[in-house]
């Protein structure tokens, strides 16, 4: 029995870049950096970025290349895939990518990857008090995280935005 699933929870170091085949079909690429953090032997705290180069496919692609930003969290599933192709000067070289089959975008803050608009984490501003601040005793709605599944249509009226 063989298996290749990658999952990955980390931020994207870049907006993704959006390209189409030959053939019309759409073709997202990105970077996702991860950290890891030990104490060592001495009982000092280390941590340790890796950066992974993400594909996304199809209508996803596009969805991705719409509503992820640079710093935002992003959830993914997926399968490694090494390719190799010529350089410039006709040396052969590999690349080891992330092609994402799932993607769930992570929370929104106030800071990277927020909508322009102040986004869906605002409390609306009826669910408070009259002045339209929430009241001290009533808490933010949680927001659930949308989750992208390539198996099926995405259709606007399901993205939470």
């Amino acid at each position: 029995m063989n298996l290749n699933k990658v999952l990955i929870i980390g931020r994207l170091t870049a907006d993704p870049q959006l390209r189409s085949t030959k053939s019309g079909q759409s073709v997202a690429v990105f970077s996702v950096a991860t950290n890891r953090q030990w104490t060592d032997q001495q009982q000092q705290k280390r941590e340790e970025v890796e950066f992974h180069n993400v594909v996304v496919w199809g209508k996803q692609a596009e969805i991705v290349s719409k509503y992820l930003l640079k710093g935002q969290m992003v959830y993914l599933e997926g399968r490694l895939q090494t390719r190799s192709y010529d350089d410039k000067q006709g040396v052969k070289k590999y690349a080891t990518e992330i092609v994402a089959e799932r993607v769930q975008f992570g929370p929104k803050s106030s800071g990277a990857g927020a909508p322009p608009s102040g986004g869906a984490n605002r409390v609306a501003p009826n669910a408070g008090s009259q002045s339209g601040t929430p009241s001290m005793n009533q808490s933010p709605a949680i927001e659930e995280i949308p989750t992208i599944n390539i198996d099926e249509e995405i259709k606007a009226e399901d993205l939470p935005f």
